[in-house]
C-alpha cells in the first residue's frame, strides 16, 4: 500500500504559478510511474501528465504542454507539478497517482494508488 499526499494547492490569479508536491509514505516511490490528474466540478477526471520511474521521461496532455512541468526527486520520495501561466480553466482538484506499469500511461485505471487531492483555484 502506498499512501500519497498532495500539497501546494491554493488560490492564484490568472497568469500566476503554483507548485504541487506529491509525497509518499513508501520509501520506494521510484518503483512507480507517477501521474497527475485533475477534476473540475461536473467534469470527469482528466490526465495532466506523468513521469517515468527515473524521471528521464515525461508526457503531458496537450493543454499542459509548455505550461506545466513534472519532475521528481526520488531521494526525497517526492514528485512535483510546476504550473505556470495558469488560467481559470485550470481550476480543479489535482491528484497524484502511482502506477506499477513500466511505461508511461494516461489511463486512470492503470494507476494503482491515489492521493486525496489538493484544490487549485485560478481567479480571472
Amino acid at each position: 500500500q502506498v499512501q500519497l499526499v498532495e500539497s501546494g494547492g491554493g488560490l492564484v490569479q490568472a497568469g500566476g504559478s503554483l507548485r504541487l508536491d506529491c509525497t509518499a509514505s513508501e520509501r520506494t516511490l521510484s518503483n512507480y510511474v507517477v501521474g497527475w490528474f485533475r477534476q473540475a466540478p461536473g467534469k470527469e477526471r482528466e490526465f495532466v501528465g506523468c513521469i517515468s520511474r527515473s524521471g528521464g521521461n515525461t508526457y503531458y496532455a496537450d493543454y499542459a504542454k509548455g505550461r506545466f512541468t513534472i519532475s521528481r526527486d526520488n531521494a526525497k520520495n517526492a514528485v512535483f507539478l510546476q504550473m505556470n501561466s495558469l488560467e481559470p480553466e485550470d481550476t480543479a482538484v489535482y491528484y497524484c497517482a502511482c502506477s506499477t506499469k513500466v511505461v508511461l500511461t494516461t489511463r486512470t485505471n492503470e494507476y494503482d494508488y491515489w492521493g486525496q487531492g489538493t484544490q487549485v483555484t485560478v481567479s480571472s
